[in-house]
């Protein structure tokens, strides 16, 4: 079974946990949909966090669909905890970005977006409360593109537009608004539809997937969390054009542990992205080169850097001072990412979710 690590970002408000809470529901493994004021979502578990509405620390939650395992990090979006967001920035394989369909592109959104771009991250983009009074569509549309500096498709068009009966209705595989955004980048699509000769539905698809995973387009989906409109349209979207984890399980292990947290029975548990091989109950595993240390090099690493045990800084360039990793060489593209997302409890002997399919969960590290 196929592994996506996806990310769930937003500036503050936008209702990134609203959305989270209604794929969960529409999956089918939550039964009924929690609401931030009622400080009953998912994934808002702290005191303060279901007190005052807003998410403070980033959470994961997993579903499964069409055959993939989606492991979802719900972030934060006010910039006074950036430092959550880039923890898991390297860990992912595609993006969910949500953009409010009243205020739309905020300041957030546009340092999010312009930190997805560096890191090579495919992007989809998600406009909630289409159902609010003040909400926008075509018009926003053009300041995604404008501000955010992307090339966008729109995947449908909505319907009773800033009301309670709003609706997100999905183009054909062919329609214009799709072929024409992808034929700017591909000649033989641009002679194809010049041409007006037949295009399948596939064709398009997978010319869209493509363009996505590569950075080119940036798909746009319209909806609203809180009554559901558009959000199975975007979930088929996540499991058909954002790339799945890959890697090898049968390698030596690699991995980064991007957060390490106190679970309900107060044990460490460490969230893993394994790149390649698998993780048992009590493994051991050697950090880096040296004699223990997460540093290659042999020495301690700097104080509040998070490092995973290969010894690479998960620094992504988002925040104040920080900086994206560099290989050797003076290469500043971003580490592979493939595997799959594992907890593991640290030093209980126990392991957390393990999976048949994608690297497990092991302790012991402390």
């Amino acid at each position: 079974m196929d592994t996506l690590n996806l990310g769930i970002l937003a500036h503050v408000d936008a209702g990134k946990t609203s959305l989270t809470e209604r794929l969960l529901y529409a999956a089918g493994v939550i039964d009924h949909v929690g609401r931030v004021d009622d400080g009953d979502t998912q994934t808002d578990t702290l005191a303060l966090e279901r007190r005052r509405g807003i998410t403070i620390k980033s959470a994961v939650v997993s579903f499964e669909v069409d055959g993939t395992v989606v492991n979802l990090i719900d972030t934060p979006g006010h910039p006074d905890f950036i430092a959550e967001v880039e923890r898991v920035l390297d860990v992912l394989d595609g993006v969910v970005l949500v953009v409010s369909a009243v205020e739309g592109v905020q300041a957030q959104t546009r340092v999010l977006m312009r930190t997805l771009r560096r890191l090579g991250l495919p992007v989809l983009i998600f406009v909630n409360k289409i159902d609010r009074s003040g909400a926008r569509s075509e018009a926003l549309l053009g300041e995604i593109a404008a501000k955010l500096s992307i090339d966008v498709v729109s995947m449908g068009s909505v319907r009773d537009l800033g009301t309670k009966d709003a609706t997100f209705v999905p183009y054909a595989g062919t329609a214009v608004e799709v072929v024409e955004p992808l034929a700017d980048h591909d000649d033989v699509l641009l002679t194809s539809y010049l041409a007006e000769r037949p295009m399948t539905a596939e064709r398009v698809r997978g010319e869209l997937a493509e363009q996505t995973r590569t950075g080119q387009v940036h798909p746009v989906f319209f909806g609203s969390a809180i009554t559901g409109a558009g959000v199975d349209a975007l979930t088929a979207g996540i499991a058909a054009l954002l790339p799945t984890a890959g890697g090898d399980v049968t390698a030596e292990p690699s991995g980064s542990v991007f957060k390490i947290e106190r679970g309900s029975d107060g044990q460490k548990v460490a969230l893993i992205r394994m790149f390649n091989g698998s993780l048992r109950v009590r493994d051991r595993l050697r950090f880096g080169r040296g004699h223990g240390y997460p540093d290659q090099r042999g020495r301690a690493p700097r104080r509040n850097v998070p490092r995973g045990f290969d010894g690479r800084s998960d620094r992504s360039g988002l925040g104040p001072g920080s900086r994206p990793y560099r290989r050797p060489g003076g290469s500043s593209a971003p580490p592979s990412r493939r595997g799959g997302l594992r907890p593991a409890h640290l030093g209980n002997g126990r392991s957390a979710r393990p999976s048949r399919s994608s690297p497990s969960a092991a302790s012991g590290f402390d």
